[in-house]
């Protein structure tokens, strides 16, 4: 079984940063291990749906963004450390979350990932 661990998450002001780590562990019932999954990070605000903040493929070729994190977040792994960070410069209020880390066989942006992490508090002061 895939496990994802989050870490880094935090309290902040607004225009500082934060640099979220996820830990990958073990493989997928099919064989697949962290280097043959797509790695997202989506996000939880009180009262909304979890929505999609940025991917990147499996050898990091690609990546997608929300509109509202670009230019601000930065989506990065290192297949070797079976790790995936995302890097949020220029935090603000609305950035504010529960971030969670996932993994996919397949490059999507909707929250039907096969694997998720616990989550990680974000919470970016005025």
């Amino acid at each position: 079984q895939v496990q994802l661990v989050e870490s880094g998450g935090g309290l902040v002001q607004a225009g500082g940063s934060l640099r979220l780590s996820c830990a990958a562990s073990g493989r997928s019932a099919s064989g697949r291990t962290f280097s043959s999954f797509v790695m997202a990070w989506f996000r939880q605000a009180p009262g909304k749906e979890r929505e999609f903040v940025a991917a990147i493929s499996w050898g990091a070729g690609t990546t997608r963004y929300t509109d509202s994190v670009k230019s601000r977040f930065t989506i990065s792994r290192d297949n070797a450390k079976n790790t995936v960070w995302l890097q949020m410069n220029s935090l603000k209020p609305e950035d504010t979350a529960v971030y969670y880390c996932a993994a996919h066989p397949v490059f999507i942006t909707t929250p039907k990932y096969d694997y998720w992490g616990q989550g990680t508090q974000v919470t970016v002061s005025a």
